[in-house]
């Protein structure tokens, strides 16, 4: 699912005034270059520390790009807070708009495009006050929050000081969401109360007092871990170890379990006595108005909503037709579809097999990672990224995702990890699958090359700033159907032909799933439809259990968009690769268009279509 935890919160950037001022007035004047890579640099630096926690996950080491000096801080919300980022970014826009493009080096013209149309963009999210979520049940800062503590890598003895800097703020911080939470139910955008509930009720069981009184917390045993490593290095002494281990201890004891119980009381508080479930946006003020800019937003895809709807219905009836096809052309291809899918069924049997057998069959259609001081993925004696796959811990098995993958530090693309959930994810096929989504050719590989292609020249990385998930969720789910491809070829291969055809029919299935879940999030948010309709939907394709419709409906329902931007994402390069067939003719390859894709993203479709025509 995630290739990377939101770090960004609700919040847009927060920069301060007199940046904005002092860098407008040096647009002024002087070169428009040299304007623009000192305002780039500044714009990044003061971003980062702005929030210590996506500065460390974007560099490894701050001093690599001039961040020397800076607090540890875990940014909170405030009415105050947001009412100056607003003024600041509408000053941001007017210094971007300043710039004259055709005076920029190629790469910094780029990003200054993509920067104005990205906050361009934001901007016109002020006009939704309270639509954001924060806390939903499924992706909330209460269940992102510990495993981003958990995979806070420690390099030296300051990494664990602003690690435990930032635990000491989980009060205050938690204090503020619920602050927007009460705020939210004023304005009249309460959250459901199944929903609160839901939250309330997952802050009892992440942070358990049993766990931290017998040490067995995965944020007591991974700190005690990472310190120790530390330790054996000899970048911290014995004693300093068992003293960080001791604090840490005393900070989850002190401040993060009674800030979790906080959170959950105040939750539990703002229920109401009508036992509301969720619903659509479109039920809200201006409700259609928000999921079209949240559609945007998330996607990267300028399609009108006529034009989406068209797509998906579409799109759905040529995946149905597909899938009944493949059933009807053999006898017994739906117990060949149900065999393939069987985990004995797999020819590999673990997570790293799969992953080099991965690695190995993208050769041919794939480009090679760009030279940097490592050697690329298919050539060279130095070592591959690191992918070490983890498993989610038991605590965090009911609200994570099925597979995630954390994007690595800007300057240390080696250490990579891949975090599967078992209680959700089978092995076998699909869990092959999954690896081809979040590790190769998926996230991994993309979030990867497209460092390591911009990195000799990107000493401002200003573009790491901009979110663009239609583009990286997109890609996942392109390479995770060519994944099906290769699984059976691997099932082939094993004198599984049998299997293979049945795993031509998982694949037509897993498209019409992606497909029919972006319908019920187009039809519950801009169209208003009730559980009632979306019961009747899944019941007339097969699926009658009221639990599983109740389940389906609220999950769509709290994560607006959320669907759209994997399969709108998905349909977006598909449509961008028709494009290239057209415009290459015989000079297409598979091989030319992914290296167009990667070297010209992360970015939105609209872009990247301009730059296919140039």
């Amino acid at each position: 699912m995630l290739h990377r935890l939101s770090l960004k919160k609700i919040f847009p950037l927060l920069l301060i005034p007199a940046l904005l001022l002092s860098v407008f007035l040096l647009f002024s004047s002087g070169k428009d270059q040299k304007r623009f890579d000192a305002f780039s640099k500044e714009m990044f630096e003061k971003e980062m520390t702005a929030n210590t926690l996506n500065m460390h996950y974007t560099v490894a080491v701050p001093e690599n790009y001039g961040i020397s000096e800076y607090t540890p801080v875990l940014s909170c919300y405030s009415q105050a807070s947001e009412e100056e980022a607003r003024r600041d970014l509408d000053r941001y826009l007017a210094v971007l708009s300043s710039v004259s493009p055709e005076k920029l080096d190629e790469d910094s013209a780029y990003a200054c495009l993509l920067l104005s149309r990205s906050l361009s963009l934001s901007r016109k999210g002020y006009d939704f006050p309270y639509y954001a979520e924060p806390l939903s049940p499924s992706s909330g800062m209460q269940s992102e929050l510990p495993i981003l503590l958990a995979e806070y890598t420690f390099r030296d003895k300051r990494d664990v000081e602003d690690y435990l800097s930032l635990l000491s703020q989980t009060g205050a911080y938690f204090s503020s969401l619920l602050t927007y939470e009460t705020e939210k139910k004023e304005a009249g955008f309460p959250q459901a109360d199944a929903s609160l509930l839901k939250v309330a009720e997952q802050c009892n069981t992440i942070l358990s007092e049993e766990a931290l009184a017998d040490g067995s917390h995965f944020l007591q045993t991974t700190f005690e871990e990472r310190v120790a490593a530390l330790a054996s290095a000899g970048i911290l002494s014995d004693e300093e170890a068992v003293r960080y281990i001791k604090e840490n201890n005393e900070l989850l004891s002190t401040v993060m379990l009674p800030a979790y119980r906080n959170l959950s009381t105040g939750l539990a508080g703002l229920v109401t006595e009508r036992e509301t479930i969720p619903t659509g946006l479109y039920y809200l003020p201006q409700g259609t108005g928000y999921y079209t800019w949240l559609f945007e937003k998330n996607t990267g895809s300028s399609l009108s909503m006529t034009e989406v709807k068209a797509l998906l219905y579409t799109r759905f009836e040529t995946s149905y037709l597909e899938m009944q096809n493949l059933l009807k052309e053999r006898d017994n291809a739906a117990v060949l579809w149900l065999s393939a899918r069987k985990e004995n069924a797999f020819p590999l049997k673990d997570a790293d097999a799969m992953l080099a057998d991965l690695r190995k069959r993208m050769q041919e259609d794939f480009p090679a990672f760009p030279s940097t001081k490592v050697s690329s993925l298919f050539g060279g004696s130095a070592a591959l990224p690191g992918a070490a796959v983890k498993t989610v811990s038991p605590a965090l098995e009911d609200y994570c995702a099925p597979a995630f993958y954390l994007t690595p530090p800007l300057d240390d693309t080696e250490n990579n990890v891949i975090y599967i959930n078992e209680k959700s994810t089978p092995k076998g096929l699909e869990l092959y699958t999954t690896l081809a989504h979040e590790g190769y050719p998926g996230h991994l590989y993309q979030s990867v090359y497209s460092t390591r292609y911009r990195q000799p020249s990107d000493t401002a990385p200003v573009r790491r700033l901009l979110w663009y998930g239609g583009y990286q969720e997109g890609w996942a789910v392109y390479v995770e159907m060519k994944g099906y491809d290769y699984a059976a070829e691997l099932y082939t291969e094993n004198g599984a032909e049998d299997l293979a055809y049945g795993c031509r029919i998982e694949k037509a299935n897993r498209e019409m799933q992606l497909c029919l879940s972006a319908l019920l999030d187009f039809s519950i948010h801009y169209e208003g439809a009730s559980l009632e309709q979306v019961a009747h939907v899944l019941s007339s394709l097969g699926i009658s259990d009221a639990v599983t419709a109740r389940n389906v409906y609220e999950y769509i329902a709290e994560e607006p968009a959320n669907y759209m931007k994997y399969y709108i994402g998905y349909l977006e390069i598909l449509r961008l690769q028709d494009t290239a067939r057209e415009l290459w003719q015989e000079e297409y390859s598979d091989l030319r268009f992914h290296k167009f894709f990667l070297e010209t993203g992360p970015a939105d479709f609209t872009t990247l279509r301009e730059l296919l025509f140039r």
